[in-house]
């Protein structure tokens, strides 16, 4: 069995074929997904669907990339965090590739997360775009106890820094891309204890679904491009990245 570990079903490209892309999942051997909050309203959109749905859980965030965007208080990600289906906190971290200037509400933001994911128990999920060695530092001074980088696109050393951290590294479809040796660098390198997959869908399709909408079935062929990368058995990568989800995100039960 897969899991995809951040997917967001709720967008345009899936919430509209959420019967399929379910029955999809299970025909590909995709056992659960995570669907991941953005904003205050795709926390509700999420939220529903992981309540109708038994395979599907949810998290609570607000994306780094919107300064405009309404926030959540810390007592309100504590407050949602408590919700039964609710098992990590983020999306969050930080993005200089679409922020600019003065980025102290994106800091602010960041550090409301870690505080709620301390306080909960529960892991964060991290993005960071164009600000790794701010983003390390945060978690790092913030003492954010675990979590995972999600779609990673560092390089090994920024890898290091991460796990030095003890947190998880994700990799989605981006590892398949011709032009990534520095992932599929780091995809190497990341222990096996320490992986897991995810489609980020309905983005970055890996090959051979390149220019198609993204969605959770895709993941295993993520899952084999890093197990052939890896000379490693799929079976092993699916195994591990399995126990790895489930080791992380604790609140999920395991049938």
């Amino acid at each position: 069995m897969l899991i995809d570990s951040h997917c967001h079903l709720n967008f345009s490209g899936l919430a509209e074929r959420l019967p399929e892309v379910l029955d999809n999942m299970a025909a590909a051997g995709v056992g659960k997904a995570l669907a991941i909050s953005v904003s205050r309203r795709s926390f509700d959109e999420i939220h529903a669907i992981a309540q109708a749905h038994d395979r599907i859980y949810a998290t609570v965030g607000i994306h780094p990339d919107d300064p405009d965007t309404p926030e959540f208080s810390l007592a309100e990600l504590l407050e949602r965090a408590a919700l039964p289906k609710v098992v990590g906190i983020g999306e969050t971290g930080l993005d200089y590739h679409w922020c600019k200037g003065d980025l102290a509400w994106q800091h602010r933001r960041f550090i409301c997360h870690i505080q709620a994911a301390n306080q909960s128990g529960l892991p964060l999920i991290v993005h960071t775009r164009d600000a790794a060695d701010d983003t390390m530092r945060l978690l790092r001074e913030e003492n954010a106890h675990a979590g995972v980088i999600h779609c990673f696109t560092e390089d090994v050393r920024v890898a290091k820094l991460a796990l030095d951290l003890g947190f998880y590294i994700s990799f989605s479809g981006i590892v398949t891309f011709k032009n990534a040796a520095a992932i599929q660098e780091a995809a190497r390198y990341v222990p096996l204890d320490r992986l897991l997959v995810e489609t980020d869908a309905p983005f970055l399709a890996p090959v051979p679904k390149r220019g198609k909408p993204n969605e959770p079935a895709y993941v295993r062929h993520t899952a084999e491009f890093i197990a052939q990368l890896r000379g490693e058995p799929f079976e092993q990568i699916a195994q591990a990245s399995t126990d790895n989800f489930y080791r992380l995100f604790a609140k999920v039960p395991r049938h």
